[in-house]
C-alpha cells in the first residue's frame, strides 16, 4: 500500500495476518530506504514492525493509549498515524521528531526520551482512567534494556499492589544500546528459554487439583507444592510475584502469536505483562547482525552494504580523546577505574573494557546507581571515572549532591555530549549541567578548548585529590590539533588568554570558543580590540583575573553553550556583585529559558541567535565610545 496516503491506524484493525505481513515487508523497506539519507534509530525499530502493527490491530489509538520506552522505538507508530510523508525530515531542524511528540500527534501520548519513565506514567494515566470511569486500554512498551532502570521496578510494584488493569509489554530483544547487562537480563535470558508459561502453570493446576485434599493439612502441603513447581519449571514468576499476570515468552514477529496473546491480554483483569521476543534489526542484514550496538542509532548509510558514511580524515571523536586518555593513565594507575550506565559504545570505552576487564563497569540503565558506585569506590582509595552523558546525570543528580559532592568524594565525572547536541532534540540537548552542578560545594567544573587541553584536564582530574571533579566536552569530533606526547596537569581554577585586547574582554570556554575568536577577529579590522580569555574553568572562577578585568575596567561578554539562567555568566555576575564591583559592564549570551528542539547545531544555534554576528552586535554595544569615534 501506499504508506504515504496513511491518515490514520484504523485500517489496520480490518486486516487479516497475510495482509499485515505484506504492510510489515512495506514498511521495513521504507525505513531502510528513508533512514540510509537522514539517519536514525534504524536497528530498535525494525525490530518492532511487527509488534507495532499487531497493537494497532488489537487496540484503538488514540483511546487506548501506547507508551514507547525509549521511545526512539517509535518510527512504525508513526508510519501507522500518518507521519510517513514526514520522514524526509526525521530529526532534521523544523522536521519529525525522533521520539514520540505529543504536540505531532495524539497518537503520542507519551513522550519518552529517557528510559525506563513509561511505567510510572501508565501507571499515571490508568489512575485517571479509573477515576473517570473509562474503559480504555493502558499499554506501555519498555524493551528489555529499561526495565533494569531502577524506576521501572518501582512502577511494577505499585501497580502490581494496586492490582491496575495495564497491559505492559516487554519487547525483548536482548539489547538496548548495548548488549544489556546484569541479573534482570539473566533472568529474562532463561525465561526466553524456557517454554511457554500458560501451557506449563495449566499443566500444574491439573496435576495437583488431581491430589485428594483430605484435611487443611493436606491441602496446605498440596499449595506449598504448587509454589515450589512453579518456582522450580515455570518462567515469569518474577512478575507473577510482583502482582502481574505473565504472558509468554512469544515471538514477536509471529502475527498469530501477537493477536492471540494481545487478545487474552485484553480479558484478564489486573496488571498483565506480554512477553515478547523481537530481534533488534529485523529484516536488514547489517543491522540484525549487530552485536555491540552499531545499528542502534546511525548516521546515513549505504542501502546495499550499510557502509556509515562519514567524512574522511575526521579527528577523533571527543568521547574516544577522553576515554582513551584515560585508559593511557590506567596503565600505570591502577586505581582507575571506568563506570558506564549502558553507554560503553557511546562512550567509546570499549578499548578500555578489552584492556582492563576487571576495572570496567557497565551497570545498565541506572545513573543513580552508577554515580553512587563511583562514591563507593573512592571511598576505598579508587580513581573512578564516571562516563555519562550531559542528559544522563540529570537523572543522577541526588547521588551527586548526596553521594559524591557531600562527603567530597574524588570522582572524576566525564560528561559526554554537554551542549546542543543536534538531532535527538530537547530530551538530549546537553545544557543544564553547569547549572546544576555549579552550585554544588565541593564541586569542580571545567571544559577544555581542544584535544590536547582535554587530555591534559583528563589527567588533572584523575590527579586531583580534593573531591570531586567534571569535565564537559561536546558531541562529535575534536578540531584536529596536535597533541602533546607527556600529559601535564592544569592549575585549577586558571584561566588563559587566547587574545590579547583593550577595549572589552570576552569570557568563554569550549565549543564557543572559535566564534569569539572570529568575532574578536572581525571587530580588529574596525577598531575594537578585544581581549578573548579561554575561561576554561566554570567552577571556581579565576577571581585573579576577573579582579584584573575590573580593575581595568573592560566591559564583559561571556559566552556559553548552556543555559543562561544559573549559568557561568551567573557565575561572573555573582562574583561582581560579591566583590562590590556593581558599576561593571557585563552582558551574557548563552541558552534561553526555553527547551531547544531537534535540527542541526548550526541551524539551533542560529534560532537561538548565538552566533559571531550576535557576539559582534553585542561587543559593539559595549563600546559605543569605540562607535562614535569611527563616525
Amino acid at each position: 500500500m501506499d504508506l504515504l496516503s496513511i491518515k490514520d491506524p484504523s485500517f489496520v484493525k480490518n486486516m487479516n495476518v497475510h495482509e499485515m505481513e505484506q504492510l510489515s515487508a512495506e514498511i521495513r523497506k521504507f525505513l531502510i530506504e528513508k533512514l540510509s539519507v537522514t539517519g536514525g534509530h534504524i536497528g530498535p525499530n525494525l525490530g518492532v514492525v511487527e509488534l507495532t502493527i499487531a497493537l494497532h490491530h488489537c487496540f484503538k489509538s488514540p483511546k487506548d493509549k501506547f507508551l514507547f520506552d525509549v521511545g526512539h522505538q517509535s518510527y512504525v507508530h508513526k508510519i501507522l498515524t500518518g507521519r510517513a510523508d514526514k520522514f524526509d525530515t526525521l530529526r532534521q531542524y523544523k522536521g519529525l521528531c525522533g521520539f514520540p511528540k505529543m504536540i505531532e500527534s495524539e497518537h503520542d501520548v507519551w513522550e519518552t526520551g529517557h528510559s525506563s519513565t513509561s511505567l510510572s506514567a501508565a501507571m499515571g494515566m490508568a489512575i485517571a482512567r479509573d477515576l473517570k470511569k473509562s474503559d480504555a486500554h493502558i499499554v506501555p512498551v519498555i524493551g528489555d534494556g529499561a526495565l533494569t532502570g531502577g524506576m521501572a521496578l518501582e512502577a511494577l510494584n505499585h501497580i502490581g499492589h494496586e492490582k491496575t488493569n495495564m497491559i505492559v509489554i516487554l519487547n525483548d530483544n536482548e539489547m538496548s544500546i548495548a548488549p544489556n547487562v546484569g541479573a534482570m537480563h539473566n533472568m529474562l535470558g532463561r525465561m526466553r528459554t524456557g517454554g511457554k508459561y500458560n501451557k506449563l502453570k495449566d499443566d500444574l493446576e491439573l496435576l495437583l487439583k488431581r491430589i485428594p485434599a483430605v484435611g487443611g493439612k493436606v491441602a496446605s502441603t498440596a499449595e506449598r507444592m504448587k509454589d515450589s513447581l512453579k518456582y522450580m519449571f515455570v518462567p515469569g514468576m518474577f512478575f507473577e510475584e510482583f502482582g502481574f499476570t505473565y504472558l509468554g515468552p512469544i515471538d514477536g514477529h509471529s502475527y498469530d502469536d501477537l493477536i492471540k496473546s494481545l487478545e487474552q491480554a485484553k480479558r484478564t483483569e489486573g496488571p498483565v505483562l506480554v512477553h515478547v521476543i523481537t530481534k533488534k534489526g529485523k529484516g536488514y542484514e547489517p543491522a540484525e547482525t549487530d552485536t555491540v550496538g552499531s545499528w542502534h542509532g546511525t548516521g546515513p548509510y549505504k542501502m546495499d552494504t550499510g557502509d556509515m558514511i562519514k567524512a574522511k580524515n575526521e579527528p577523533p571523536a571527543w568521547s574516544a580523546v577522553v576515554s582513551e586518555t584515560v585508559r593511557e593513565i590506567a596503565r600505570t594507575d591502577e586505581r582507575v577505574v571506568a563506570i558506564t550506565p549502558a553507554m560503553p559504545v557511546g562512550s567509546k570505552l570499549l578499548g578500555f573494557a578489552s584492556e582492563f576487564p576487571e576495572r570496567m563497569f557497565d551497570v545498565g540503565i541506572a545513573e543513580q546507581h552508577a554515580a553512587t558506585v563511583a562514591a563507593g569506590l573512592a571511598t576505598q582509595g579508587m580513581k573512578p571515572f564516571l562516563a555519562i552523558y550531559s542528559t544522563f546525570l540529570q537523572r543522577a543528580y541526588d547521588q551527586v549532591v548526596h553521594d559524591i559532592c557531600r562527603p567530597n568524594l574524588n570522582v572524576f565525572i566525564g560528561i559526554d555530549r554537554s551542549g546542543l547536541v543536534g538531532a535527538d532534540g530537547e530530551t538530549h540537548q546537553g545544557v543544564f549541567d553547569i547549572a546544576f552542578l555549579r552550585h554544588l560545594p565541593n564541586m569542580v567544573l571545567m571544559m577544555p578548548k581542544d584535544e590536547n587541553e582535554g587530555r591534559h584536564m583528563v589527567n588533572t582530574a584523575i590527579q586531583y585529590d580534593e573531591g570531586p571533579i567534571a569535565m564537559r566536552f561536546p558531541r562529535g569530533n575534536g578540531l584536529g590539533v596536535e597533541v602533546d606526547p607527556e600529559l601535564g596537569v592544569i592549575p585549577i581554577g586558571s584561566w588563559d588568554v587566547l587574545k590579547e585586547g583593550t577595549d572589552a574582554a570576552v569570557l568563554t570556554f569550549g565549543t564557543t570558543i572559535p566564534m569569539a575568536l572570529e568575532a574578536a577577529a572581525e571587530l580588529e579590522q574596525q577598531g575594537v580590540s578585544v581581549k578573548v580569555i579561554n575561561a576554561r574553568f566554570i567552577k571556581p572562577l579565576d577571581e585573579q583575573m576577573l579582579d584584573q578585568l575590573f580593575a581595568l575596567e573592560l566591559p564583559l561578554l561571556t559566552i556559553e553553550e548552556a543555559v543562561l539562567e544559573g549559568g557561568f555568566g551567573s557565575a561572573v555576575l555573582e562574583y561582581a556583585h560579591s566583590s562590590g564591583q556593581h558599576g561593571v559592564v557585563i552582558d551574557r549570551m548563552g541558552i534561553p529559558d526555553q527547551f531547544i528542539e531537534h535540527g542541526s547545531v548550526t541551524k539551533l544555534l542560529e534560532e537561538i541567535h548565538l552566533t559571531k554576528e550576535e557576539a559582534v552586535r553585542k561587543l559593539r554595544a559595549l563600546v559605543p565610545e569605540k562607535q562614535e569615534e569611527r563616525a
